[in-house]
């Protein structure tokens, strides 16, 4: 095997899966995960076996590849801004492509008959309207001739909790306020939907909840491991990586941060290496630093667990899953 390579374990993404199509079903609550995660068509299809409703998208490219692959209802959560407005249109005329919105601006650039979801800002300060600004955004929608699908957060700030759970649930409780404020004016509000992996064991469960998005937590990583949402056993990618050179109980690997992405955890450090309870302590373009680990050779092959699993594979046009290749959807 030529390495750096990106690796997937079948049987643990498989079991990711279908743990998380299982919470949904006991929950009431539809499964549309966040496709930027594996940007894979091959793992699409297995959760949308395992009974996802459609999918999440960010960028256009996304959108584009999911519905050639087939896919006809899907959430595009990002700003479709300038031409992207025109894309939502032409998107819409080959499935059903919900879009974000969060200002009068981005429902204006719209065509009719679009059907939008209305981002509410709960907690993380990113994106989204504030509450009290939801009724105004959503009339505006209605008169502009626009389908309003729902409301939907982000609730990322639990990445950053202690107690994730709570500030989970509260997101969702906020969100599902709003909701029911505009239905309480005449308006109807078909979904309400939240989404991350480290929220997706609360805010699903709050009623009045339709929707969950979770994206990540169809590899696991190792930012999931240290909040303590995912195991370790759970982590379904890895990025093999060839010792090159051997310094005491340091070594150089032929991966950096071009294979695993740039993202550090919070001691610094750019990925696990489980079988040798060891880190990537450093890393270059396309070198890493796996300190703590004597008695490593030149040629040994490891398998680093990254930090975070989307950004490493937005690096990669294809990852290896068992004995068959697949291919990723390019960012643009």
């Amino acid at each position: 095997m030529i390495t750096p390579a990106l690796l997937v374990d079948r049987g643990r993404l498989e079991a990711n899966i279908a743990a998380m199509a299982a919470t949904m079903a006991r929950a009431g609550v539809a499964l549309r995960p966040h496709f930027k995660t594996s940007k894979s068509l091959e793992v699409a299809r297995l959760q949308a076996e395992a009974g996802a409703v459609g999918f999440t998208c960010a960028t256009a490219a996304e959108v584009d590849a999911l519905l050639q692959a087939g896919h006809r209802d899907l959430f595009w959560a990002h700003a479709p801004v300038g031409p992207k407005a025109g894309l939502a249109a032409d998107f819409n005329r080959r499935g059903r492509v919900i879009v974000a919105v969060d200002s009068a601006e981005l429902v204006d650039a719209l065509a009719p008959d679009i059907p939008v979801r209305i981002e509410v800002d709960t907690g993380l300060g990113r994106t989204g309207v504030a509450a009290d600004d939801v009724p105004a955004l959503a009339r505006r929608i209605l008169d502009r001739g626009l389908e309003l699908d729902g409301v939907y957060t982000f609730e990322g700030q639990v990445y950053a909790a202690e107690d994730r759970s709570a500030v989970a649930e509260r997101a969702a409780a906020e969100l599902v306020t709003v909701a029911e404020r505009l239905r309480a004016d005449g308006i109807p509000v078909p979904t309400v939907s939240v989404g991350s992996t480290p929220g997706a064991a609360s805010a699903p469960l709050v009623r009045g909840v339709t929707e969950a998005r979770p994206g990540t937590y169809v590899f696991a990583d190792a930012g999931q491991v240290r909040l303590g949402s995912q195991r370790l056993e759970d982590c379904a990618l890895a990025v093999a990586a060839t010792v090159i050179r051997v310094r005491g109980d340091e070594a150089v690997v032929d991966a950096g941060t071009k294979a695993l992405g740039s993202e550090r955890a919070p001691d610094g450090t750019f990925g696990m290496v489980p079988e040798l309870g060891a880190s990537v302590t450093a890393a270059w373009e396309e070198h890493g630093l796996i300190s703590g680990a004597p008695g490593l050779r030149v040629g040994d092959v490891v398998r680093i667990v990254p930090n975070h699993a989307c950004v490493t594979v937005n690096m990669w046009s294809a990852m290896r899953a068992g004995g068959q290749t697949w291919a990723t959807v390019a960012r643009r």
